[in-house]
């Protein structure tokens, strides 16, 4: 079952997206070569407790962190820890914030120092994806509109879509129905009425679109080892308009590529 949110629901969204936001802005000034992982979460979990807020991702399900940082080869999931960022590295930053009952969700992932022309080019061509999959999304349209425009994307750059995770509803529980798959069907699956609170999400790879899962029993990564992009919003239907809820604003006035 779908919950549609109020106008007065969708304004909660709106300001718990509006701290997560800067709180990956927060991050955003701290992601170069030699950073440890542990240490941008700190900072995002310091900010949301901050504002009186708390982090949907930790304790979820068991997740023990604030973000989850996926690096290279990693699609979504990753535990933050130890590690110190390369030059060359990608990481993808994942972040939920609950306040005042309802949960935000967004995602983006960073080039680290010198980046590949080739990997530069998948960030790119996912994050631009994204944004295709929110013109698709409007009252009336079906979810299969979302899904096939993002797929067709980028296939048609030579990339592959992860098939075995989604993007989700989301309002008073961080993944509600329905699930927003990066690929399928135009004019299939559930139209789009207002109110809808969604959160799209296309991760894509720059190889095969086959995933593993490590022993850690929640990092994904590919099965080839290419590298992977993840970039997210939370999105809200209207009757006429789509409005993106969360956003990249703080990340983009430090960190630009």
């Amino acid at each position: 079952m779908i919950n549609y949110k109020t106008e007065e629901e969708i304004q909660i969204i709106r300001e718990s997206a509006d701290i997560l936001g800067r709180a990956h802005g927060e991050v955003a000034k701290r992601v170069k070569v030699g950073v440890r992982t542990a240490d941008l979460d700190k900072i995002a979990e310091e900010y949301i407790r901050d504002h009186d807020a708390k982090a949907s991702f930790k304790g979820y399900n068991g997740f023990p962190s604030t973000l989850c940082i996926s690096v290279n080869e990693n699609v979504v999931h990753g535990f933050p820890g130890e590690y110190e960022l390369k030059d060359g590295d990608i990481i993808s930053i994942d972040c939920g914030v609950f306040y005042k009952g309802f949960h935000s969700d967004s995602a983006y992932t960073y080039p680290v120092g010198e980046v590949s022309p080739e990997t530069l080019a998948l960030l790119k061509a996912t994050k631009e994806s994204l944004y295709i999959g929110i013109e698709e999304a409007k009252y009336g349209n079906r979810l299969g509109d979302v899904s096939a425009s993002i797929q067709k994307y980028v296939e048609d750059k030579g990339y592959t879509v992860v098939r075995e995770l989604v993007g989700h509803g989301l309002g008073r529980n961080l993944h509600e129905s329905p699930e927003v798959p990066n690929y399928g069907k135009r004019g299939r699956g559930v139209k789009l009425q207002e109110g809808l609170v969604i959160a799209i999400e296309p991760m894509v790879n720059l190889g095969t679109r086959n995933i593993v899962q490590e022993n850690d029993g929640w990092t994904i990564r590919t099965r080839d080892r290419k590298p992977s992009a993840h970039f997210e919003h939370t999105v809200a239907v209207f009757k006429d308009r789509t409005e993106v809820l969360t956003t990249h604003k703080y990340i983009e006035e430090v960190f630009k590529f």
